[in-house]
């Protein structure tokens, strides 16, 4: 194994540690703030506190992480969310802690969380072969899975017998895992601009815009860019969703059994893919992945079935890490690693911005529009409900068949446009086959003593 990708995989199990008590953190944070307010509204006033500072910093942070080295941005953005941490869990221990408190904490963890992203997808490009980079994105993915998994159910056990108190404190410890990875290693960096950029603070909002300026100059890329973010937030709907769905017709132990199916897909996509490595014709097999997880969407919502809930929600989730995967290995692939800071922030910025849109829209749309067409008597109920089923719950499953058709027709029509589809031959790579060139040579990136 090359050095460079063991140092990957030394940094890949630090960020999968953390990712894991990040989740477990979130987990119970949500528990713990609608159980003090009784308050849906309260507690999402909680996430956009957490994502809109990441929002706002993402375009900026992708700069600096085109300035910064990669290994110290991990570490600073690392270390920033851990401090958040700590300060939540002091303020806990000694009584003190408020909702408001949270407001400032958790968008405080957010401003240092835009930089991880960036950087660790950048860093990536400079630790592993271009051949690999969709096992690499697999690995990504699964760790991002584990978390998912490991959450909710380390996070109820633990919230039950050891309090949050506890859990705060496994946090900090699998941060300080992540930070101590990054520190025993060494990142090559990419080989400095040959025009000599001005690193002058004036000069961020020009070197910002140069990210999306790449972007939008290749015609292919955008296209597969817009795909991607309204794909995200079609799907979004289903994480707010998927309750109401299935407790139109299951038990909540069921509904459990049901989502606990999808999240095994998540993981075994994702192992799928980093054993893999995705298909040789990346744009079609990522936008045919999503092809083929907008028709597992709407199979979750076409009748209350607990087979076709559990079988579309596992099409969905088995399909969304091969996608993605794929996708960012594109991206690793065609976009020069001295602007990849920025790219990436603006394909995050995307992402953050889609993911809360989807979850405001969600309770409206179920609740005020889908709902009352196939109640019973409902506009529909003769018609679309003779297939669907009337009643509660069978709004939200009209919805997610429109959704998943809708991310299915928006993958089908990118992969019908010509730029999108021939992206692959008309941009040139910008990464050669070996990881591109560096400060620190080969033989050195290796383990520091």
């Amino acid at each position: 194994m090359q050095p460079r990708f063991r140092t990957f995989l030394v940094v890949w199990f630090g960020q999968l540690v953390s990712n894991a008590g990040s989740n477990l953190t979130s987990f119970a944070l949500g528990f713990w703030v609608y159980g003090e307010t009784g308050s849906a509204t309260r507690l999402a006033l909680v996430i956009v506190a957490a994502r809109t500072p990441m929002l706002l910093i993402s375009p900026f942070a992708g700069t600096l992480v085109d300035r910064w080295s990669r290994r110290r941005a991990m570490i600073v953005a690392d270390a920033g969310a851990a401090l958040g941490t700590l300060a939540t869990a002091l303020l806990l221990a000694t009584g003190r802690l408020e909702i408001w408190h949270l407001y400032l904490t958790l968008g405080f963890a957010g401003v240092f969380g835009a930089f991880q992203a960036p950087a660790y997808t950048a860093a990536t490009t400079l630790l592993v072969p271009k051949r690999h980079f969709g096992r690499a994105a697999g690995l990504v993915q699964l760790a991002g899975s584990v978390g998912l998994v490991l959450g909710p159910t380390l996070g109820a056990a633990l919230l039950v017998f050891a309090g949050l108190t506890t859990i705060f404190i496994i946090d900090l410890i699998t941060f300080l895992i992540a930070v101590l990875t990054l520190l025993v290693v060494r990142f090559p960096e990419p080989a400095p601009a040959t025009h000599g950029p001005d690193r002058s603070w004036p000069a961020l909002w020009s070197e910002t815009k140069e990210g999306l300026g790449f972007v939008t100059s290749h015609p292919g890329l955008l296209g597969l860019l817009t795909a991607s973010s309204l794909s995200k937030f079609a799907i979004g709907f289903h994480s707010v969703l998927i309750y109401p769905l299935l407790l139109g017709f299951a038990s909540a132990t069921t509904a459990g059994a049901v989502i606990s199916t999808g999240a095994f897909g998540m993981v075994l996509g994702s192992v799928a893919m980093s054993a893999w490595g995705g298909p040789r014709r990346r744009v079609a097999g990522a936008l045919g992945a999503l092809m083929i997880a907008g028709a597992g969407y709407g199979l979750a919502g076409l009748r209350p079935s607990v087979g076709l809930a559990a079988g579309g929600l596992f099409v969905l989730l088995v399909s969304l890490p091969i996608a993605d995967g794929t996708a960012r290995a594109i991206w690793q692939t065609k976009v020069p690693p001295l602007l990849q800071g920025r790219v990436f922030a603006l394909q995050a910025m995307l992402g953050l911005a889609a993911t809360p849109l989807a979850y405001l829209l969600a309770g409206p749309l179920a609740d005020a529009v889908f709902e009352p067409l196939l109640a019973a008597g409902g506009p529909f109920a003769g018609t679309v409900g003779r297939l669907t089923g009337t009643g509660p719950g069978r709004g939200v499953g009209l919805l997610f068949v429109v959704l998943g058709l809708f991310t299915t027709l928006v993958a089908a029509a990118a992969l019908l446009f010509g730029r999108v589809r021939r992206l692959e031959s008309e941009i040139p790579d910008a990464i050669p086959e070996e990881p591109p060139g560096a400060t620190v040579p080969p033989r050195e990136v290796v383990l520091s003593r």
